[in-house]
């Protein structure tokens, strides 16, 4: 990603990981971005993309689309969540490859990891255990897309990277109450509960859960810095068959210690009822990022800077975002 001419078309804009990456592709000066709504270019379908790639011919392809939510949405919709992303990622991959596109990043998930993997998760524990139930139709579908760009380099020589975010947040996320993250979830819940002057507030589970948490532009500068990478240097780090790279703060907290510093920043001053009928989801998921760090990446973002900044956006934007 040196020439500031070259065409990259960015799948996913509009989401809240491809709309900070456009945004500092802009801002870096990148001038030939191509994008398309979900209007205007449906990815599950093959013959669509394929159109859309003979005409436009990116030289890079950012696959940032996925179809997402928390564990009550992977939980109601399996079919969809590993359905939609298989079908996103093999006609991109594929079609980038057929009009000779080289290079390509593809992003995944913290959640193709084992259940009980050791901590913090190293991107060898990939494949070494079973997954964790209530997501693994959507980390089988993310681990086939890293196994798509491992294998379309193997065969074909090009250069398709593939990074592996923690959990993300920040401005334009999902708010919606049941469908959407636990961050934007707690969000609209405690902001609900201050407005409505609710004496308490209901989270799922017991709170002992440890989770990471990676502000949305720290995710944008990683997944530019590693398409910035020149090749060898990628290579220093990955194999051919695990290629991808880890990509989070390397620190974690307690979903108790989230849900009181989000009570703290958004000032609601009742009670947190905690329902233990409901999963708890993974016991931890902490990300080893050392590979990332020692290509000269880190994170900037603090965990309280980036829920102040997250709840501002909440505000400023309630109008627009999806808060069902």
């Amino acid at each position: 990603m040196v020439d500031k001419q070259a065409k990259i078309y960015l799948a996913g804009h509009r989401g809240m990981v491809g709309s900070a990456i456009y945004r500092q592709l802009v801002d870096v000066g990148y001038e030939n971005i191509v994008v398309r709504t979900h209007a205007e270019l449906d990815l599950t379908d093959q013959a669509s993309v394929k159109q859309f790639m003979e005409q436009e011919r990116p030289s890079q392809v950012i696959l940032a689309a996925a179809k997402v939510g928390g564990i009550h949405a992977n939980n109601e919709y399996p079919a969809e969540f590993i359905y939609q992303n298989l079908m996103m990622e093999a006609n991109v991959i594929h079609q980038a490859w057929q009009v000779g596109c080289k290079s390509l990043l593809f992003l995944g998930s913290s959640c193709i990891y084992p259940k009980f993997a050791e901590q913090p998760m190293q991107e060898s524990a990939l494949l070494t255990g079973v997954l964790e139930a209530t997501n693994e139709p959507y980390a089988i579908a993310k681990i086939a897309g890293i196994k798509l760009c491992e294998s379309y380099n193997r065969q074909y020589g090009v250069d398709y990277r593939s990074v592996m975010p923690t959990n993300l947040y920040g401005e334009n996320d999902n708010f919606h109450l049941e469908n959407s993250h636990v961050i934007p979830a707690l969000i609209r819940k405690f902001h609900d509960a201050k407005v409505s002057n609710s004496p308490t507030v209901n989270v799922w589970g017991t709170g002992k859960a440890m989770r990471e948490f990676l502000h949305v532009e720290d995710m944008a500068a990683a997944c530019l810095h590693v398409m910035a990478l020149n090749k060898a240097q990628y290579q220093s780090c990955t194999e051919p068959m695990l290629s991808h790279l880890n990509v989070g703060t390397g620190e974690d907290v307690t979903v108790r210690e989230l849900a009181e510093t989000i009570q703290d920043v958004i000032g609601y001053t009742g009670q947190i009822s905690w329902d233990s009928a409901k999963p708890d989801g993974t016991p931890r998921k902490l990300m080893d990022i050392s590979k990332l760090k020692s290509l000269g990446w880190q994170p900037k973002i603090g965990l309280k800077e980036g829920l102040d900044r997250t709840y501002q956006w909440f505000l400023e934007n309630q109008g627009q975002f999806k808060a069902q």
